[in-house]
């Protein structure tokens, strides 16, 4: 029997998904389409197909990700009829509002919420078996390499300047924190003005602006956004919506009530330095001579 989740606060994506008798999530087509504003259930099947066959594409097994069921629904009056459904892997959702109507509002916030669920996956699979320090340094790297195609992304939407960075990157920033700068949150945590935020974030808050790039950059790529004002508005919409996501479906905690590490990623980073080179160094018992 499969059980709805509870959707109180949560996002119209969280509010339908499932969970079949075995523990493993899916969301219905029918559901979904209803979510994604399509009216007709020919015209959905059409977006479901381009999903098929991008997730063919990507080298995963259609059956793993798209089922095919048929269901009886109440249509009044106690009568039942014969409907045609699809349960669908978080992926195959994934799948589907990447090849959504753009234009449709809540397809993008469907692109985000599906996007950052996937690639949380994908990083739990990365950091399994790192310690704490290690799934540290991997997160920093990580933001800092998406900042960088983030960047480029908004310098294609003309953000050229400095100042121009400095405000877009702000915006995501007052999205993502509620209203918060880069220099709001450097006052709140006693840094100087001149320390970079990210190198004092944990794990979890590097994740969490690691998820605004990504997103960001995607959705500005995938609009064409040729508009300073424009890319603003969308960096500031897509922190806000990861917030929103963190917040109301993981109930979780807002990154700028994460706690402040005691130790910059410089830090950790030399510390972790000096383990793996103190690992290298041969013992005095394999410097003896074997003979003496």
């Amino acid at each position: 029997m499969a059980e709805g989740q509870d959707g109180v606060g949560a996002t119209p994506f969280e509010a339908i998904r499932q969970v079949n008798e075995y523990g493993a999530e899916f969301w219905s087509a029918r559901a979904l389409a209803k979510v994604l504003d399509y009216n007709d259930w020919r015209n959905f099947l059409n977006v479901v197909g381009k999903a098929r066959q991008a997730c063919k594409n990507s080298g995963q097994d259609i059956a793993d990700h798209f089922g095919d069921v048929n269901e009886m629904v109440g249509i009044g009056s106690g009568a039942k009829r014969n409907v045609r459904d699809i349960h669908l892997s978080r992926y195959a959702c994934y799948l589907i509002v990447q090849n959504a109507d753009p234009e449709k509002a809540v397809v993008a916030l469907g692109q985000t919420y599906f996007a950052v669920q996937t690639r949380r996956a994908e990083i739990a699979d990365q950091i399994a078996g790192m310690s704490e320090d290690q799934q540290r340094l991997f997160m920093r790297d990580q933001v800092t390499e998406h900042n960088k195609q983030l960047a480029a992304a908004a310098a294609d939407a003309g953000v050229t300047t400095s100042r121009d960075h400095a405000d877009f990157n702000n915006r995501g920033l007052y999205g993502l924190y509620g209203g918060l700068t880069a220099r709001d949150i450097r006052l709140m945590r006693g840094l100087s003005a001149s320390t970079n935020i990210y190198d004092w974030m944990g794990f979890e808050e590097l994740g969490d602006n690691l998820f605004r790039q990504i997103q960001a950059e995607a959705r500005l790529r995938r609009e064409g956004v040729s508009d300073k004002a424009q890319a603003n508005r969308i960096h500031q919409e897509v922190g806000a919506q990861v917030r929103r996501f963190i917040v109301e479906d993981l109930h979780g905690t807002p990154p700028e009530d994460l706690p402040t590490p005691p130790e910059s990623v410089q830090q950790v980073k030399r510390r972790e330095q000096a383990r793996l080179e103190g690992e290298r160094q041969p013992s005095l018992w394999n410097l003896a001579d074997p003979d003496a």
